[in-house]
């Protein structure tokens, strides 16, 4: 996964170059400070599936091309076989698996989110962004946290909650999970950002 991450962001700092774009001006664009999107350009820490996306908006490229260096030529239909979706690199231990990284002009992009079982009474920790989030468990069980309130799904079980409060998921019950990550925060040029 390391060295997938090393790839995509020579990927993302060779595409803001060719386009002209400051680091600066990106940091802004994806709200992180300067030194925060320089740790992600030189690979020292993984860029967040949400923040691709926004780079991916900003520099009017697909998300596949970011992740896979190639250009998506799909624009009927596009099948991702089971486990064969391009991997994003995420927190550690979460598997993000790009499900439309081979169709181009994508309206949004999904995903299929593991997580790690994690020991004991673990913290969950929270994020925000823009727009709405929605699960829906493949395989396992997950506690969802939103805000204050809390809520173990199992599979079968979806939620859908706005991902501009404080929010967070982990697996439960002996065993990964698995769950879609599904579009949210639709744009007026088409594209859409997830976490």
């Amino acid at each position: 996964m390391r060295e997938n991450a090393k790839d995509i962001a020579q990927r993302v700092r060779g595409l803001r170059e060719d386009m002209g774009v400051s680091a600066t001006e990106m940091a802004e664009c994806v709200q992180v400070s300067a030194e925060q999107y320089a740790a992600y350009e030189s690979a020292a820490e993984d860029i967040p599936a949400s923040v691709l996306t926004e780079i991916a908006v900003r520099l009017k490229v697909d998300l596949g091309t970011i992740l896979t260096g190639t250009t998506p030529k799909m624009s009927l239909f596009s099948v991702t076989r089971k486990g064969r979706g391009a991997s994003v690199p995420r927190r550690k231990g979460y598997l993000y698996e790009s499900l439309a990284s081979a169709f181009r002009d994508a309206k949004f992009e999904p995903f299929v989110v593991t997580l790690p079982m994690t020991e004991g009474d673990a913290p969950i920790p929270q994020n925000e962004h823009p727009g709405q989030e929605f699960n829906y468990i493949l395989e396992g069980s997950m506690l969802v946290k939103v805000q204050d309130n809390e809520v173990t799904l199992n599979e079968g079980d979806s939620v859908i909650f706005d991902a501009t409060v404080p929010h967070g998921m982990k697996a439960v019950g002996g065993r990964p999970s698995s769950s879609p990550l599904l579009p949210y925060n639709i744009r007026p040029e088409g594209r859409q950002a997830l976490p």
